[in-house]
């Protein structure tokens, strides 16, 4: 859907331009709505912990300029076959022994494919839900069928980022389109999965461009269970590769507006937490953020070592889902 359709807008009550006013207002301001509504709808104190793994890994034919994984550059990341079944459940072993309640797997894939490589895939699903964790997956777009198929094997969440506004889409891949990935979203839906789906700050992409996303989320029907909130983190050989960061501020404002349009949802401080000072990952915290991921990577980006992790909510006060 477009940021202007009607059922977006019925769904945040709110126009294109006032998102965007949203986003600009006092920062403490903005913040001080956003942990009001998070106290509605959340127990401000509890925070959700997942751990994400890369099964397959590099060589994707799509050309996101964000991506180290993507075929079109040269980052120098190695190209790895899909993990044995047997190994990514004892990573999911680990990541609950070390806290995780959730376990998510991705794959460089553009779109699914039937075959043997999916059929690992699903025996993976239903081994982490064994073990007792929540499983989600990221592996590109898919159709109905396979969403039931991946839904029958014990699957809670499906993970695809709508990634920036509509306007700005072209700007960061040119290998598929935005309706794509609404297409995926809505197969998801269909097949009675949860959905994980947010964005990227950072991209060179205009305060409209944000709002325009924020729009998108926001009305989505229903709207999404989870929204990663992502900051780029620039890898050398992409083509954002040398784009300066954000201010942490744009993060927490983004946050923040996400809490006041999307109430319920989970909100997860995603890539690029790695280079946010803890005083500032604590302004999302109140903003309404209520999920991190653990573990010393996101699939082939860099993450806060665990122990600093749990060193953070012990010192601000917060707990682990699992706690």
């Amino acid at each position: 859907m477009t940021p202007s359709s009607p059922t977006a807008q019925a769904q945040t009550h709110r126009t294109l331009e006032q998102v965007q006013a949203l986003l600009q207002r006092p920062l403490l301001d903005l913040v001080f709505e956003a942990a009001s509504v998070h106290r509605q709808h959340h127990d401000p104190r509890k925070i959700q912990c997942s751990q994400l793994l890369s099964i397959k890994t590099g060589a994707c034919p799509e050309d996101c300029g964000y991506c180290s994984q993507s075929a079109h550059h040269n980052t120098g990341l190695e190209r790895e076959k899909l993990l044995q079944v047997d190994r990514v459940l004892e990573e999911a072993r680990e990541a609950k022994q070390g806290g995780a309640d959730r376990f998510c797997m991705g794959a460089a894939w553009r779109n699914v494919r039937d075959g043997k490589e999916f059929d690992a895939v699903l025996e993976m699903v239903k081994g982490v839900k064994d073990l007792g964790l929540e499983a989600c997956v990221t592996l590109g777009m898919l159709n109905t069928e396979q969403a039931l198929r991946l839904k029958e094997a014990g699957l809670d969440y499906y993970n695809h980022n709508l990634d920036t506004g509509p306007s700005y889409y072209d700007q960061v891949t040119s290998t598929r389109c935005y309706q794509d990935r609404l297409d995926t979203l809505q197969s998801v839906r269909n097949a009675g999965l949860a959905v994980c789906c947010g964005g990227i700050l950072g991209m060179g992409e205009s305060l409209q461009d944000r709002a325009e996303l924020l729009l998108e989320l926001a009305g989505l029907d229903p709207q999404p269970e989870s929204v990663p909130v992502n900051r780029l983190v620039p890898v050398e050989g992409t083509p954002l590769g040398h784009v300066e960061p954000i201010a942490w501020q744009e993060w927490v404002a983004f946050i923040a507006a996400t809490r006041i349009l999307i109430p319920k949802t989970t909100i997860r401080l995603s890539a690029g937490r790695q280079e946010l000072p803890e005083a500032a990952q604590a302004l999302c915290f109140l903003a309404g953020a209520n999920s991190i991921f653990v573990g010393d990577k996101l699939l082939t980006t860099p993450n806060p070592e665990p122990g600093s992790d749990a060193a953070m909510l012990r010192s601000l006060g917060l707990l682990a889902v699992g706690e």
